[in-house]
This record gives C-alpha cells, sequence and structure tokens, in this order.
C-alpha cells in the first residue's frame, strides 16, 4: 500500500528539479554552518591541554581534555543521530552546536573560577560541538546520487577550512582580548568557540528547511513502491558499515593521539603559543582543505584504494614527527600536514562507504552510532597519548601510531581479496 505523504514532500518526490535545487540549497547551509563550526572546534584542541595542564600543574594530565571533549562527542553524535532521524537533520544538527557552544562558555567560567571539576564537564559538553561538526558532513549527502557521495562529502567538509585555520591562528589576537576583559588568557580561544557554535546552530535551525533527510526518505521510500509495490523492511550492509567503520576509527585514533600531545612537545622544545597555533593551523587546513580533491578521487578511483592512501600518509606523518627534531617548527608542520591529510583520507573514504552501506530510513541512527565509535577511539587516542608519553616520549607515541596505519592498510587489502573472491564465486 502506498504511503500517503504531504502535498510538499510530493513536490520534491515528484521533480528532480526541485531535488537538485534543495541539495544545492542544502549544500549551501551546510557550508555556512562549517565555516563556524570549524572556528569553533579549533578552540578546544589548541588551548584544552594547556587549560588542566595549568591547573593542576602536571603533564600527565595533557591527555583528559581530548578524551573528555570525544566522550562527549561520542554521546552527541548518538543523541544527534537520533534525533536526526526522528525529527530531521535541522533540529539534530543545531540542538549538537547549540551545546557545544554552551560546553565553550563553560570553559570560560571554570578558567575564572578556577574550577577543574567544571572544566572537565564543560569541555565534555564542548565535545557536543565537535560531533556535530562532523555529522553535518552526512546532511549534505542526503538528496546525492551514488556517484556524487565523495563529492559531497568534501563540499560539505572543505568549508569547515576557513574556519578551522583562523582559529588556532586567532589565539594571540582571542587571549589578548580575553585579558583585556579579565578573562584568563588561555581562555580567550572559547569565546570565539562559544560564540561560533551557537552561530552554527542557529543557521541550520533557521534555514535547513525543508530538511534534506526528510525528503530523501520519502524519495526512497517512493522509488521502492514504484518498482515493487510495496515497502521492503530496510536493511543496511553490514559489512560495508564494519569496514568504513574501521576505516574511519582507526585514521581517527592515530590522528587524535599525535595530535593532542604536540603542543605539550612544543611546549618541552621551547615553542611558544604563537608557534602552537600556527602548527596546529597547519593542521587543522590539512584536516579539510584537501577535500577539494579527496571526495572527487573517491567518486573515481574508489574508496578503498583511498582509504589505503589515508593509512601509508599516517605512516609517513608518524615517521616524521617519531624522528624528526623536536625544536623543527619546519618539521613539526611538515608531519602535522600529513596527520591531516590521512585523517582527511580516512575520514571522506571510510564516511563514503557508511552512506553506500545503509538505507535512508535508517541511515542517520545508523551514522551516529557509527560515529561514537569514532569518538570513543578518539578519547582512547586522548587518553592514552598523555600516558605514553608520560612514560616514556613523543616518538614512541608516534611510531605506535605509525604500526595502527599499517595494521589499517592490511584489513582494507584483506578486505580487498574477500570481496574479489566473492565476485569470482558469483
Amino acid at each position: 500500500m502506498d504511503q500517503k505523504q504531504p502535498l510538499w514532500i510530493q513536490e520534491y518526490i515528484d521533480s528532480p528539479e526541485k531535488q537538485q535545487q534543495l541539495y544545492k540549497k542544502t549544500l549551501f547551509i551546510v557550508i555556512l554552518s562549517q565555516i563556524f563550526g570549524g572556528a569553533g572546534l579549533a578552540a578546544g584542541i589548541t588551548v584544552g591541554a594547556l587549560i588542566a595542564q595549568d591547573m593542576l600543574g602536571t603533564e600527565s594530565v595533557g591527555g583528559i581534555p581530548v578524551a573528555l571533549l570525544t566522550l562527549g562527542s561520542a554521546g552527541a553524535a548518538l543523541l544527534v543521530g537520533r534525533l536526526s532521524q526522528r525529527f530531521g537533520r535541522r533540529f539534530g544538527l543545531a540542538a549538537g552546536f547549540l551545546t557545544g557552544g554552551l560546553g565553550a562558555s563553560g570553559v570560560i567560567l571554570a578558567t575564572l573560577f578556577n574550577s577543574i571539576l567544571l572544566l572537565f564537564l564543560s569541555l565534555f559538553l564542548y565535545g557536543s560541538g565537535t560531533a556535530t561538526n562532523l555529522q553535518a558532513r552526512y546532511a549534505g549527502t542526503d538528496l546525492a546520487s551514488p556517484k556524487q557521495r565523495g563529492t559531497a562529502i568534501s563540499m560539505a567538509m572543505v568549508f569547515t577550512t576557513l574556519g578551522a585555520v583562523a582559529g588556532p591562528n586567532l589565539v594571540d589576537v582571542m587571549g589578548n582580548f580575553a585579558t583585556s576583559i579579565g578573562i584568563p588568557t588561555l581562555a580567550g580561544p572559547f569565546i570565539l568557540g562559544a560564540a561560533a557554535f551557537i552561530l552554527a546552530g542557529v543557521v541550520l535551525l533557521v534555514f535547513l528547511r525543508p530538511d534534506p533527510l526528510i525528503v530523501a526518505s520519502a524519495i526512497a521510500i517512493a522509488q521502492e513502491q514504484k518498482q515493487s509495490n510495496k515497502v521492503e523492511n530496510p536493511s543496511n550492509n553490514k559489512k560495508g558499515v564494519a569496514l568504513g567503520a574501521s576505516v574511519m576509527v582507526l585514521t581517527q585514533f592515530v590522528m587524535v593521539s599525535i595530535m593532542t600531545m604536540t603542543p605539550i612537545h612544543m611546549e618541552h622544545h621551547g615553542h611558544g603559543l604563537r608557534e602552537v597555533g600556527l602548527v596546529i593551523g597547519f593542521h587543522i587546513g590539512a584536516m579539510y582543505l584537501p577535500s577539494l580533491v579527496t571526495g572527487p578521487l573517491i567518486d573515481k578511483v574508489g574508496r578503498n584504494v583511498m582509504a589505503i592512501a589515508a593509512g601509508g600518509t599516517l605512516i609517513l606523518s608518524a615517521c616524521v614527527a617519531a624522528f624528526a627534531p623536536g625544536d623543527s617548527l619546519l618539521f613539526l608542520i611538515f608531519a602535522l600536514i600529513l596527520l591531516g591529510i590521512g585523517w582527511n583520507f580516512g575520514l571522506i573514504s571510510g564516511t563514503t562507504l557508511i552512506i553506500d552501506s545503509t538505507h535512508p530510513s535508517t541511515r542517520a541512527k545508523t551514522q551516529g552510532s557509527v560515529d561514537v565509535l569514532l569518538a570513543l577511539f578518539g578519547a582512547s587516542g586522548g587518553a592514552l597519548s598523555g600516558v605514553i608519553v608520560g612514560y616514556f616520549n613523543y616518538a614512541t607515541l608516534s611510531i605506535i601510531g605509525g604500526v595502527l596505519a599499517l595494521i589499517l592498510i592490511a584489513i582494507l587489502i584483506w578486505s580487498f581479496k574477500i570481496n574479489k573472491s566473492a565476485k569470482l564465486v558469483k
């Protein structure tokens, strides 16, 4: 039996032209929110560890802020995914960004009152903005064809670069501004973070209409009804979801663990806050700017090929980070650029595999669940990185990251051979 749709949805089902118009509008709104979201996520990455170290007087807790941020991101990923599945992308993404803005505001208060408990709670809430910034990439693909998905993800992500690169390089400016209004210098970037996340949430809440996920689900159901006169229970390709998740979580673990301890490693070798901001700025730029070519390459040469390229790039990054002189700003920039590029390749190829393997009527919920794993592996990397550097050193941490990237390549090659054998049998 056909499912009756509201007239406004039926108009999109009946008109490919209107679908294309909504696809373009959705990408534009997502891009706008990503610019703000990118500026917001940079604050915690740049100075979160330094604030905790300053409050507690020990570097062994340097990984805890990013761990809390990513744990908060895990919970938010699940909630944003479920809210998006039930109410649409607009409500789910806006709620996530606004919660992240609340967390950034809490960090500012924590530095004012020197409250480590408030700091940790606020960083946990701040992680919601980070999770939402990542989940926004899915909204750009809801109305994309299979051959456009990699490119659509890239378009949604690449403009994060504008905010993400500007954020760390405004550390000094925001620090001076914070000092001028009686707020501790290190809290300055979180002023920017709070404003950026709140603006991103407002943009999505006001302008992301009609909701792309609701329209995409209705279109998928209508197509199934037309083909078979019934809507079968939607199912996901579990093997594809598992492979995409593996690519994403391993690249996330390696990236977060090395990135987290880089500011403290730099501080040990005499680099100041400005240099830290410069390195992290290049790193975050490398996380997002390659999206201009990554998505089209994924659509052209395949998901697995680019995922293997992710592993290879991460190995090279780990080698440079492990063996380059710690006082060399140039080598640190190079290592963190490679780290960002490897993450970019892995995230977009893994995300595309997830989208390929899910049905629109369950897609947001599945995406949220996968992003929970992404955040948990990031949290593990953030927490363990401080312990590893505390007991060993930054070089050891980097070598471990390289080994994990090598394991990722092995998993992908094994998966490719299994799929090839299965096709031959058929």
